[in-house]
């Protein structure tokens, strides 16, 4: 759905190429505008988990961002005669690990230390999404689920993928499409859109819902 098509002009709060590469093949141009906010302090609100998520678990993440905030960075965009909606997209995901909940890896060492937990097991990404209509004040969010269950990964390759640093910049240093972690992969539940940092489909149901 390109923006020459479409009533509304997207903006993306995130700085995330996998996010980017999602929305580009679902369609869609946009606009990216992010704001310097500590996403443990400010984005994610949790829920304590006492153990593995089951089917009927709640999420156990939710994107907060203000809507105030959202217009604070957004507000000088919105002077367009012809547009008729501006619609704000929000994603962030991490993954849950054995009850624990882990964001981006703050070192190597502990990049080091998700991956080779992942051996053999399994990690569940957990994602929420939040679009908030500028125009209106209407805000839709959702979340989604997907695992991820991994054969044995050698330590060479846990090696090189520390060593490339790409994992500290994404949640639990798991990085689906990289060319070490796809043949390691045993199965995927769910979608690698998902397990990527944003649902498809989620995404195209509340911009709909957004508008």
């Amino acid at each position: 759905m390109g923006m020459e098509s479409s009533p509304f002009k997207l903006i993306l709060g995130s700085s995330s190429m996998a996010r980017r590469q999602i929305l580009t093949e679902l369609g869609y141009e946009f606009t990216i505008i992010t704001a310097d906010i500590d996403e443990k302090d400010a984005i994610i609100s949790r829920v304590n988990i006492t153990g593995p998520l089951e089917e009927d678990t709640r999420p156990t993440l939710l994107i907060t961002a203000d809507t105030k905030e959202v217009l604070l960075i957004c507000g000088p965009l919105l002077i367009s005669s012809e547009v008729k909606s501006y619609l704000h997209l929000i994603g962030i995901e991490v993954v849950v690990y054995e009850g624990t909940i882990r964001e981006k890896p703050s070192s190597k060492e502990e990049a080091r230390q998700f991956i080779k937990g992942y051996s053999g097991g399994l990690a569940t990404v957990v994602g929420s999404v939040v679009v908030t209509n500028l125009t209106t004040g209407n805000r839709k969010g959702g979340w989604d689920r997907s695992e991820v269950y991994f054969h044995d990964i050698p330590d060479e390759v846990i090696d090189s993928l520390v060593e490339e640093e790409i994992m500290l910049n994404v949640a639990g240093g798991l990085m689906l499409e990289h060319p070490l972690t796809m043949p390691l992969i045993d199965t995927v539940v769910g979608t690698a859109d998902s397990v990527m940092g944003l649902s498809k489909a989620l995404t195209e149901k509340l911009i709909q819902e957004a508008l």
